[in-house]
């Protein structure tokens, strides 16, 4: 009796998610449609070393496009980087800083010419400043690298969603 019981709020609740209309975002896998659009889509060049990373985080999640094929969209990406102040201690030096990193990428159709989508994304992280300079810059980078990682997982996400959306989407 005791086993009946989760056994069927567990059917209840398949029967209840396959009504919703909930589908797998990648579902068929490499072979699935979400993921092969998304493997026809070129990164456009990013300015600066936080513009390199988040090219190669977004080239590695999205794959490459097939060779003897052109990519059907472009991603054009603005990115702003900036490090700022928080904490001041009493001699007058930066304690902490936030450092922020803010997207503003374009999904666009080569064969159209036209922007299929336009959105944002961006993560802050914050760093401690202490007495080495080489300690503070090193924080700086990795938490530039760590930032670039969570805005292209960001893009790729929103990106699958709307392939998964849109139905002129192969």
């Amino acid at each position: 009796m005791s086993r009946i019981a989760p056994l069927a709020a567990l059917g209840a609740a398949a029967l209840l998610l396959a009504g919703c209309g909930l589908k797998p975002l990648y579902a068929g896998g490499s072979s699935g449609t979400v993921a092969q659009t998304l493997g026809q889509i070129e990164v456009a060049p990013i300015e600066g070393k936080a513009g390199w990373l988040v090219a190669n985080a977004l080239r590695d999640r999205l794959g490459v496009v097939p060779s003897g094929q052109g990519a059907r969209y472009r991603l054009e990406i603005k990115l702003d980087d900036e490090i700022t102040g928080l904490a001041i201690r009493r001699d007058d030096s930066v304690a902490r800083e936030r450092r922020t990193l803010r997207a503003r990428y374009q999904l666009v159709a080569v064969d159209k010419g036209g922007v299929v989508l336009d959105a944002t994304a961006g993560s802050d992280a914050g760093i401690d400043v202490v007495g080495s300079d080489y300690a503070t810059i090193a924080a700086e980078s990795t938490a530039l690298e760590r930032l670039s990682e969570r805005v292209a997982d960001q893009i790729v996400t929103r990106l699958a969603v709307y392939v998964g959306r849109t139905p002129s989407a192969p």
